[in-house]
């Protein structure tokens, strides 16, 4: 333990007998051996010299003195120590007992700096009695090992987390938490037990047991927020994204209403301000930052607007600067600087990883501007849009002017370039025309970028799909796609999505965009001249066999017929048997699927009309070269 905490617990004992085991404790050579020997001692005096003595030279990292010290004290004098120390209303001699009380929180905290102990039954079981400490006015005096001992114990195992939430320990910090001093040790300890709380117990059960004290919780934390410049700051912020980003906020937001919100916003706008115009260090990575800083502006969505759009201007202005930085660094560590060294391959890989996130924070706000002009497009005035679109737009020419220096270069594999094609593919599913000429040059190129751990593009083709489904509506983009052989990179992503060894995606989104695409390419195929080897016509029936003989989903079904009559169009029955990875048994799959759906058409008036059309259209083109299908028709 450190020193002054020993004296502290030394100046406090004022009685008989704890001045006699001060006076053993200086006549003796404090050694390992004697101190164990005193903690098996058959009277309460040895033990508690012996305890002082671990106070005076056992060291926190020691855990294999701090063990066998635990072992030979023993659990149950540590605990009537303990009790002895607490508050009571009849008690007579008031420093004794505070000693006894610094002594067994002091031991207690050091012991627990092994893992093994503080995750123990026996100190779980002591998380009560140490809250109870910390809410009696004695508890000042040892507020610093109290919060210890608890942070000890609830980072040791997820049932000390629960232990001290069971035993009320939000409740004793919102207590406590208005009172800390700014930035000190004690709120800094504060703020890791409730992001441990936080990362074990679901918010909604908070909200449930405690939302009076979570409110004054946020309010002490928004302070923090606000006023420190050091890396405390971020941990507060860490905690505000936590706090203000649950999936359902309704309820506590309208009890944050009735309380003294002005504050909370100032500070969190203030904070905000004060990290995005680099008031503070960057004591953590600049793409940490923002992104927790964007979860943060919803917090100002619901309470100030001006405020809002304020910082997610700034937000977005200090992104492109960030962004064309790096995209500006990474180019030439890639292209110019020395390849053969290590730390050019660090420094790439660590800017890599940044300009991921910084993008990633980008293609948030960019969702975020959607989601609001959507549901309500007054809350945007059109200069503010303007603003937010021209930002937009420079930080999208920025990376398609990376992309381009990339292509020329011959580089197709990295994440940086994975990431750039994300937020491309995200801004232009919004802005369809925004960059057009770029974009359709680039297109080719975007759809065969590889993230650093692919074998073939996939994830680049995912992100673009969103543009690819609404560019292949218009006759231009269909050209643009099939000038650059977008098709087949669309087929090889839908047939890793839906394969047999899919990949795993969040819904099935992509998969439906994927299959729009095609469809919209295939039905424009007489204006455009689509050029697809069959192999990849092969690869995509395979594909629809294996997805329409897993699903129960008609509408899913009803895709896949469409997409497989359209196909049929461009061979036969024998030209696809005479395939090697091909056979009947697929084929018979994808006749039954055909059968299945045009009969439904007949019977189910939910079906999409518009896709039961174009499977009886295709069935009538294309029925002569596929004998078989009749037979199957009548089974």
């Amino acid at each position: 333990m450190d020193a002054d905490k020993v004296s502290h617990a030394g100046e406090c004992s004022t009685s008989t007998s704890m001045s006699q085991t001060q006076q053993e404790e200086h006549e003796q050579c404090p050694n390992m051996e004697e101190c164990l020997k005193l903690l098996k001692g058959d009277r309460d005096e040895q033990r508690l010299a012996g305890l002082l003595l671990v106070t005076k030279f056992c060291k926190a990292e020691d855990h294999s003195s701090l063990r066998k010290v635990y072992h030979a004290v023993g659990t149950s004098f540590l605990h009537r120590l303990l009790r002895t120390g607490m508050p009571k209303p009849e008690s007579v001699n008031n420093d004794n007992r505070v000693a006894y009380l610094h002594l067994a929180v002091t031991v207690l905290a050091a012991l627990c700096r092994v893992p093994d102990i503080a995750s123990s039954q026996d100190m779980l079981s002591k998380i009560p009695l140490i809250l109870e400490v910390i809410s009696t006015p004695s508890g000042s005096s040892v507020l610093e090992e109290c919060y210890e001992f608890l942070y000890l114990v609830s980072a040791a195992s997820s049932d000390g987390i629960m232990k001290l939430y069971e035993s009320g320990g939000i409740k004793i910090l919102a207590s406590q938490m208005p009172s800390l001093q700014d930035g000190s040790h004690l709120m800094e300890i504060s703020i890791k037990l409730l992001q441990l709380i936080l990362s074990r117990i679901s918010l909604d059960i908070i909200y449930n047991d405690y939302l009076p004290e979570l409110l004054v919780i946020l309010t002490a934390i928004a302070r923090q927020f606000a006023v420190l410049h050091t890396s405390l700051k971020f941990d507060a912020l860490h905690l505000l994204n936590g706090i203000l980003s649950p999936k359902d906020t309704a309820q506590f937001l309208a009890a944050l209403r009735t309380l003294s919100k002005d504050n909370i916003s100032d500070n969190i706008r203030i904070g905000i301000v004060a990290v995005l115009q680099n008031r503070v260090g960057m004591l953590r990575p600049f793409a940490e930052i923002y992104l927790l800083c964007y979860f943060t502006l919803f917090f100002l969505l619901h309470f100030s607007l001006l405020w809002f759009f304020r910082c997610l201007l700034l937000v977005l202005e200090q992104s492109r600067v960030e962004i064309a930085v790096l995209l500006n660094e990474l180019a030439y560590l890639k292209y110019e600087a020395p390849q053969d060294t290590s730390a050019t391959a660090e420094a790439i890989e660590l800017k890599r990883r940044n300009v991921a996130v910084a993008c990633s924070l980008v293609e948030k706000i960019i969702k975020l501007i959607s989601n609001i002009g959507g549901n309500d497009g007054n809350l945007l005035d059109e200069g503010t849009l303007t603003k937010l679109i021209h930002q937009l737009n420079e930080t999208i020419m920025v990376v398609l002017e990376y992309l381009e220096d990339a292509k020329e270069h011959g580089q197709k594999k990295g994440d940086d370039l994975l990431a750039s094609v994300r937020i491309i593919g995200s801004y232009l599913a919004e802005v369809p025309l925004a960059c057009k000429e770029k974009v359709q040059n680039l297109l080719g190129y975007m759809l065969s970028v590889e993230g650093e751990d692919e074998q073939s593009p996939f994830y680049a083709v995912c992100f673009l799909l969103p543009l690819l489904c609404q560019i292949t509506m218009e006759i231009e983009g269909c050209k643009a796609m099939a000038s650059c052989g977008g098709l087949k990179s669309v087929i090889d992503c839908f047939s890793k999505l839906v394969g047999p060894d899919g990949y795993m995606v969040e819904d099935n989104g992509c998969i439906f965009l994927a299959c729009d695409t095609i469809m919209n390419l295939l039905l424009k195929n007489d204006k455009i001249q689509l050029t697809v080897d069959e192999s990849s016509f092969v690869s995509l029936l395979r594909a629809l066999a294996y997805w329409s003989g897993n699903t129960d989903d008609m509408s899913s079904m009803m895709m896949a017929a469409t997409i497989c009559a359209l196909v049929f169009d461009y061979t036969s029955e024998e030209a696809l048997l005479s395939c090697s990875d091909f056979n009947n048994t697929i084929l018979g799959s994808l006749y039954e699927l055909i059968t299945r759906c045009l009969a439904s058409s007949k019977q189910d008036t939910n079906v999409d009309m518009d896709l039961s059309e174009i499977i009886s259209a295709g069935f009538s083109r294309w029925v002569h070269r596929y004998p078989h299908i009749r037979e199957a028709m009548k089974t």
